[in-house]
């Protein structure tokens, strides 16, 4: 992926719902939701570099809730998390391998839970303020 091609990923609105919040504050929710539930230091997870293999997991599950739980493509998903389609892929293979462990699905499910939970949050917000200024 070019630089240019990641500048309009990154502008562009949210995927789920469409049009509404920025990737960039998705991309932030995402990692403090996943940081927080897997108990790790959220800066970690924004590294360049690989770092230890649970904040590399951490990251892991971060890419999959961009490509599984807000529909982004994986191309979408490793662009945000500047990473490529490819390790996209790769994360997403991790973890769904790695959701066949109980405790690392009870973990994830209850990630993806407090993201659906998050996003419908700030649609009602949203939809309540351009109500109320019409």
């Amino acid at each position: 992926m070019h630089t240019h091609e990641l500048a309009v990923i990154k502008s562009q609105p949210l995927g789920y719902p469409r049009k509404t919040i920025d990737r960039r504050t998705v991309r932030r929710m995402i990692e403090l939701t996943v940081a927080a539930a897997l108990n790790l230091p959220v800066d970690e997870l924004a590294a360049k570099t690989r770092r230890t293999a649970p904040v590399a997991f951490a990251r892991q599950i971060s890419m999959y809730c961009a490509h599984v739980t807000f529909g982004w493509s994986l191309t979408e998903a490793g662009a945000v998390f500047c990473r490529d389609r490819t390790t996209a892929a790769h994360a997403c293979r991790v973890v769904e391998d790695r959701r066949d462990c109980p405790h690392i699905d009870a973990v994830v499910s209850t990630v993806e839970e407090q993201l659906h939970s998050w996003i419908t949050a700030m649609e009602f917000c949203r939809q309540t303020v351009e109500g109320n200024l019409e």
